[in-house]
């Protein structure tokens, strides 16, 4: 076994990337304060071709150098979008039919891996604060919540650790 070099993994350049199909999925930041997050979620999104990030109230926004360091330039590829409050942002996404799920831990919610999905659906995800998750203003206009299962001591995962888990399970579901 040998690891690739760049070459010869054909990575899509960014006009490509903007061309080519996504993942029915627009992530929604609600207030992460973490430039370094905002970033790496960028490039989790990039990664699996999702087609928008909406970040919302004191979420950073590029152009930025903390979250260039961790999107390696994902901020150009995946489309974004800015919204003074995450309940504007869920309420355009409802205004385009969109399904929308926060990422939290609440009475009744969808431990993710049974979250049943449709091919002719379009679906987005709220993650939030690093402290205090997602604004309870945000969850009670969402169609339902996704929880990650968690096995350990902890309660909770790094926001953009989560983001990854999200982004991947949605991507293997609606393939198309």
């Amino acid at each position: 076994m040998r690891k690739l070099k760049t070459i010869e993994m054909h990575r899509l350049t960014v006009d490509e990337f903007k061309a080519a199909s996504k993942t029915p999925l627009v992530v929604v930041l609600d207030n992460v304060r973490s430039l370094h997050n905002v970033g790496s979620v960028f490039r989790s999104c990039d990664a699996f071709r999702v087609e928008a990030v909406y970040l919302c109230g004191i979420t950073a926004t590029p152009p930025s150098v903390e979250i260039h360091k961790t999107a390696l330039g994902a901020e150009d590829s995946v489309e974004w979008k800015y919204f003074a409050d995450a309940t504007e942002a869920v309420d355009e996404l409802h205004a385009r039919g969109t399904k929308v799920f926060a990422v939290e831990q609440v009475t009744n919610s969808t431990m993710l891996q049974n979250l049943d999905t449709n091919e002719n659906e379009r679906y987005a995800v709220v993650l939030g604060n690093e402290v205090k998750g997602v604004q309870q203003t945000v969850v009670d206009r969402c169609d339902g919540c996704l929880e990650i299962p968690q096995f350990g001591t902890k309660h909770s995962l790094n926001v953009s650790v989560a983001a990854g888990i999200v982004v991947w399970e949605f991507a293997k579901k609606t393939k198309r």
